[in-house]
């Protein structure tokens, strides 16, 4: 008889993560090795992997790598103790047996709640009774920019950088679900954000594609499910109902609210909507990233007349990249910013130079776009 259909279904989840980061893994070993296994030893191939990442990143400068099993990439898993995470340690210990994957652990300690060092504790001792190796949690201090829940996220993908680098590790497995997928389409909607915001969270994303999320097509009972039958303990989270976070709210009001107005199959929908908008958003960024190479002049500057002619949507991701390379911070440049610097082009009257988080400003002259900081 085989395991329970919920064990079934997020080891089966788990499996074709860890044949990825194997094919990915070997894929850049073998490119290393004809040219350069004379020069250095075998583990820098794995180096390089963990750097270069999926779907034919570039490969970014070499870290020191483990020198033990050097042939073996290392997951870890980001475990909270939560019924998703708990379930995504077990399916990754049973998988990784199988597999030529080494398997490790990493819980992160927020400091946001009494008592959260001992939870922490107690989820290594969870972890290492599974057999995960190297298993450790690590405390941070969170800050307010953005927000409790922004920063305490900073604070955590943060704390996850590091301990991938300290273990050279080739992946992170993140615990988020289907229904986390659909929170974060409503949030994105609610702010009124375009549609890479609507996209979600991509199964791969990070530097150089190293947080894995395994579970998107899963639902959160089919986690919770997963640990119960095989006796795992749990911690909830009070912070996820707390109705002060407005991930909690939405989780507990508004969700079953929409449910209620237009019938199950909400967060389906959503989570399909997710995957539907991100394919158009990444066909979008391409297509601006082959566009903004004919919209410069020869000496680099932008041309308003050829971004003029440009579909706006294209338009204003040329306009995005600009601005960010020119220094304005990704994560602080608003559609309100590029409706501005938008209009330079679609509506120029004379507006004099729009000042751009990061002290970064843009301004129209002689027919160009000249991006800069001050």
């Amino acid at each position: 008889m085989g395991p329970h259909p919920a064990v079934a279904a997020i080891r089966l989840a788990v499996r074709r993560v860890l044949h990825d980061v194997l094919t990915e893994f070997h894929r850049y070993a073998d490119h290393d090795r004809p040219a350069e296994a004379a020069r250095r030893p075998a583990h820098a191939a794995r180096s390089r992997y963990a750097e270069a990442g999926a779907a034919g990143r570039q490969a970014l400068p070499e870290r020191p790598a483990l020198p033990e099993q050097p042939d073996t990439p290392l997951v870890l898993v980001a475990c909270s103790g939560g019924a998703d995470s708990m379930a995504l340690a077990s399916a990754l210990a049973f998988e990784a047996r199988k597999l030529a994957v080494r398997a490790g652990g990493i819980t992160v300690d927020h400091n946001l709640q009494a008592g959260s060092g001992l939870r922490a504790a107690e989820v290594v001792t969870r972890l290492t009774a599974m057999d995960l190796d190297p298993v450790e949690a690590v405390a941070v201090h969170v800050g307010r920019e953005g927000g409790p829940e922004a920063a305490a996220r900073d604070a955590r993908y943060a704390a996850l950088d590091a301990a991938a680098e300290r273990h050279g590790a080739a992946a992170v497995l993140l615990g988020h679900t289907r229904d986390d997928q659909a929170e974060t389409v409503l949030l994105g909607l609610a702010r009124g954000s375009g549609i890479r915001s609507l996209s979600g969270m991509a199964a791969a994303s990070g530097p150089a594609g190293r947080y894995r999320r395994p579970f998107l097509q899963l639902d959160r009972q089919t986690a919770r499910k997963a640990c119960l039958v095989q006796s795992l303990p749990v911690w909830d989270d009070p912070h996820n109902i707390d109705p002060a976070y407005t991930r909690s709210r939405l989780r507990h009001e508004g969700l079953p609210a929409l449910e209620k107005a237009l019938g199950k199959g909400v967060v389906e929908a959503l989570a399909r909507t997710a995957q539907l908008s991100r394919d158009d958003a990444d066909a979008l960024d391409t297509w601006a990233a082959e566009a903004e190479l004919s919209v410069r002049d020869d000496t680099g500057r932008l041309e308003c007349a050829k971004l003029y002619v440009l579909p706006p949507a294209v338009r204003r991701r040329v306009l995005r990249r600009a601005l960010i390379d020119a220094g304005a911070p990704a994560g602080s440049l608003f559609a309100r910013h590029l409706e501005e610097v938008d209009r330079l082009i679609t509506g120029w009257r004379g507006q004099r130079a729009i000042n751009l988080p990061g002290r970064v400003e843009a301004m129209r002259q002689g027919g160009r776009l000249v991006i800069r900081q001050s």
